[in-house]
């Protein structure tokens, strides 16, 4: 099965009334006394393409490792809809975290290692995530021979080889620059649209949570919690005609104004 059949086209089944994931009062404690996350709640449906958006502290990366099951919450309660589990997901960190002395291939096969499945076994699916991400050329190559979001494209097939429902990504391309950053947003929506999995997004950037998000998460600090949701309702597939365009520039207003308030939160 490839990686297209694997999924349903996106946004089809978000009408669904049962969540794909639902984090329902969520904390998380830190040593007995850092309060990282107070009574988050979120529901997060096929489809979606949520992003995490707040100020530096607020517990954005603190819900992904939750949600990962990299950590587990101090109480409240993280559920998965349809008989799913944390297994069924890829992570994407924001920095690639690749291995140096492994070509490209077996750096993205390592999901199916760590699973036992060897890599000859597995190379068909190796092969055809690099090709979503049009690296398939640069197999052999090693991670030192590539560039920053070349690097980071390579993390990105290596978390959907497994052919996960979900897609995790920590600030995945904050580290480079505006005109990469622009290119690969824009290829992670052509690439989500080919695979149709369901993804949240954690960033610092006003501009990029909108032109990526069907939703965006506005999140406070001291202690992290949701304050605010906003629709993005602009249709798939969007581009420069969307980024240069008045809507666009009022959605970004709105969560701007949200996170103002949020920052004014932790004042």
């Amino acid at each position: 099965m490839t990686l297209q059949d694997a999924r349903a086209t996106v946004g089809a089944a978000t009408a669904s009334t049962v969540p794909l994931l639902s984090l329902a009062e969520v904390s998380k404690v830190f040593n007995g006394e850092l309060v990282a996350l107070e009574g988050m709640a979120l529901d997060l449906f096929e489809g979606d393409f949520v992003s995490l958006l707040g100020p530096s502290g607020c517990g954005k990366s603190t819900a992904l490792r939750l949600i990962a099951g990299l950590s587990h919450p101090t109480s409240g309660r993280i559920a998965w809809g349809g008989g799913q589990g944390a297994g069924d997901l890829g992570v994407v960190f924001q920095e690639p975290t690749l291995m140096p002395w492994a070509t490209v291939d077996h750096n993205v096969w390592l999901p199916w290692r760590l699973r036992g499945r060897g890599f000859a076994q597995m190379k068909d699916q190796v092969t055809e995530a690099l090709a979503l991400v049009g690296l398939e050329k640069f197999a052999r190559s090693y991670p030192r021979e590539l560039s920053g979001g070349m690097k980071m494209r390579v993390s990105i097939a290596r978390a959907l080889v497994t052919h996960p429902r979900l897609i995790l990504m920590d600030e995945p391309f904050a580290a480079l620059d505006e005109i990469t950053r622009h290119k690969l947003n824009t290829d992670l929506l052509e690439l989500r649209a080919k695979i149709g999995c369901t993804i949240i997004f954690v960033t610092h950037s006003v501009f990029e949570s909108v032109f990526l998000s069907s939703r965006v998460v506005v999140m406070a600090a001291r202690p992290g919690r949701v304050i605010r949701e906003l629709a993005v309702d602009a249709p798939y597939p969007r581009g420069e005609e969307f980024r240069t365009s008045s809507e666009y520039a009022a959605h970004c207003r709105a969560a701007s104004l949200a996170l103002h308030d949020a920052i004014g939160e932790n004042a």
